[in-house]
């Protein structure tokens, strides 16, 4: 699969576990199993899918921040899925360069959610990636 793929797998994880509120080990990895089993991208799979769920109160709180007219109960589950995915690309993956992960975010609301989603998305992670080189 290809690394575009990956991420949109991993966003259905976390869309998943927003709406089972359930963030456990147990269906990360049973997921991780039946979607990456023997695929090259398993390795970043794992590093970036633990990496949004153990630093998920920092993203959220920079989330928060981030989005002044928003917070993170107001949001589409499939936005906060699709936001915090590409938050832990900026925050926690040296080796994606931080376009990458926005122009892939916003590819992905394109697909899977609505017109101005895109652009809210797109605002918020060049507000993290201002406070991050800041």
């Amino acid at each position: 699969m290809t690394r575009t793929e990956a991420r949109e797998r991993l966003m259905q994880l976390l869309f998943q576990m927003e709406i089972q509120n359930d963030y456990s080990d147990e269906i990360k990895n049973n997921y991780i199993d039946d979607h990456f089993k023997n695929d090259h991208q398993l390795s970043y799979a794992i590093k970036l899918c633990n990496a949004v769920i153990q630093h998920l109160p920092e993203i959220d709180a920079k989330l928060n921040e981030s989005s002044s007219k928003w917070n993170i109960q107001r949001m589409a589950k499939v936005d906060l899925a699709i936001t915090r995915l590409a938050m832990g690309e900026v925050l926690y993956m040296d080796d994606i360069p931080d376009a990458v992960a926005i122009n892939e975010a916003v590819d992905m609301a394109k697909k899977y959610s609505a017109e101005d989603s895109r652009k809210f998305i797109n605002g918020v992670l060049g507000q993290i990636v201002k406070q991050k080189h800041a």
